[in-house]
């Protein structure tokens, strides 16, 4: 009988193994969807799944049971499962997963699976991984358009978008994939001997209490966080501006070798990229370190491609430091800069009339984020607000005071908010869309701006909460925002009609 440790390669004997899979979203299906391909018999666990998901489990032969996972299914117990695997959104103390810890059952997320599964297309392809409370996306999309550009076959998949599995079971392969973790994601990744992933590459971009409800503490939320350096081979990379991600690196586990290698908006030490007269620099990836940098390109190229804030310069930063590693030369990477374009909802510019910017940052779902975007705007028009998933907004609004000309308050924690004003500026003048209708809370926000921003601020949506008490996500709220300013500024993109990307 195969144990649960041996199965480390798609050759292994996965046959006869049960495993239960808990729920059936887009990582729930590809586990699924890959396991029953491994030949193990799998059962699915879920509150809920679209139809079309069912229908395709059942076609591909993986058993279903829906429940609200509330209590452990009698069907569970029956089917007995000598693994499970878990997607990211599920809480440590679902009681599924507690039971499963009381019995010894071994608990993985899909990116262990993917680990061990990853030599089903050779040459198998090395792995870049990167997280962060911020700038993940990103710095991921940044990290993989930089090696497309210089000839390497590359995807960017985990949270981003791309499931992993669904990347590691491609036929034509790739040479390299850039990992986008989430501390979901890596708290459920599992660190025995061998299953343990070992990247090419890591990068913690930055560290601030986000996900403490999950979490349950900052302590737990970090040590996630800090696994995605375990046993990285090559380079682990962190932020000279955050002593926190200095400190999971050094005290990471890595394999000899791998370098330490710093990224800040600064200058840079040796073996550090970083800043000088506006010139972005490696000083890591040559021989001549000691005395001499490479140019990668200017602080004005970035401004001019709409990467000029501060918060992605350094995901700039971060992100060609884990291509040279991966050895994309320096004009390489100028050039991929110059043709990289943000997703929407990150420092989107939507409109430019009567001097007022408007700017959709609806991606900014924590304090740590809207700060970063907050710091790049001298006078602001605030609208946050939503769920604050147990982080203390007060520190942020002290810090932010100053660069407010109004503030409108969205979303169902506006107490916390509210009185984070009223302590740190008394004077400002702010305003709460109190609405339940969700049509109704963006159009409401944008008239609200509107009646107090004046020529040279920006109105900016950077909400520092999460998205789920009133829109479907981050994305939905960025979309009901931008209809609402062009509803509200009559089709109108800016003074002279024409159009910027992003600022």
């Amino acid at each position: 009988m195969t144990s649960i440790d041996e199965l480390t390669s798609w050759n292994s004997d996965w046959a006869s193994i049960r495993v239960l899979v808990l729920g059936l979203g887009v990582t729930g299906f590809s586990v699924a969807d890959t396991l029953v391909e491994l030949g193990a018999e799998v059962l699915v666990a879920a509150s809920s799944a679209r139809d079309e998901q069912k229908q395709l489990l059942d076609v591909i032969g993986g058993g279903y049971l829906e429940h609200d996972l509330q209590s452990v299914p009698d069907e569970v117990v029956g089917f007995d499962p000598e693994l499970v695997i878990v997607s990211p959104g599920f809480h440590p103390d679902n009681p599924v997963l507690l039971w499963a810890a009381e019995r010894g059952t071994p608990v993985w997320g899909d990116i262990e699976l993917a680990w061990r599964v990853r030599d089903k297309v050779t040459p198998v392809a090395e792995w870049i991984l990167v997280t962060g409370t911020n700038g993940k996306t990103t710095t991921t999309q940044l990290t993989a358009h930089m090696i497309e550009e210089g000839g390497g076959r590359v995807a960017a998949v985990g949270n981003i978008g791309l499931s992993v599995l669904d990347a590691v079971r491609y036929p034509a392969g790739f040479d390299v994939l850039v990992v986008e973790l989430s501390s979901y994601q890596l708290h459920w990744l599992g660190q025995t001997a061998n299953g343990s992933l070992s990247p090419w590459a890591s990068v913690c971009l930055n560290i601030a209490d986000d996900h403490l409800d999950w979490h349950g503490s900052a302590a737990g939320y970090r040590a996630a966080k800090a696994k995605v350096y375990s046993n990285t081979k090559v380079a682990a990379v962190y932020n000279r501006g955050d002593e926190a991600t200095l400190r999971l690196v050094e005290e990471a586990e890595v394999i000899e070798g791998c370098r330490a290698i710093g990224f800040g908006l600064d200058a840079p030490g040796r073996s550090d990229f970083g800043i000088v007269d506006g010139i972005l620099c490696d000083r890591a990836f040559l021989e001549e370190r000691a005395t001499t940098a490479l140019e990668l390109t200017t602080v004005e190229d970035l401004v001019s491609a709409g990467l000029g804030a501060p918060h992605l310069v350094a995901d700039v930063l971060a992100a060609a430091a884990l291509a040279r590693s991966f050895d994309v030369a320096p004009a390489v990477i100028r050039q991929a800069l110059r043709t990289f374009e943000l997703d929407h909802h990150r420092t989107e510019v939507i409109a430019t009339v009567d001097g007022i910017l408007w700017i959709d940052d609806s991606k900014a779902t924590n304090p740590h984020a809207a700060e970063a975007s907050l710091r790049a705007h001298p006078s602001v028009v605030w609208i946050v607000g939503g769920l604050l998933k147990g982080v203390d907004i007060d520190e942020l609004v002290r810090s932010q005071a100053g660069r407010l000309s109004a503030a409108v308050i969205i979303g169902v924690d506006r107490s916390a908010l509210r009185s984070a004003f009223e302590r740190h500026a008394p004077q400002l003048p702010v305003f709460e869309v109190d609405t339940d209708e969700t049509k109704e809370v963006m159009p409401a926000a944008v008239r609200l701006s509107a009646a107090v921003a004046k020529a040279g601020d920006v109105v900016l949506l950077a909400p520092a909460a999460a998205s789920m008490d009133q829109f479907v996500d981050y994305g939905d709220r960025g979309r009901q925002f931008t209809e609402a300013v062009r509803d509200h500024l009559g089709g109108k993109s800016s003074d002279d009609d024409s159009t910027s990307a992003h600022p």
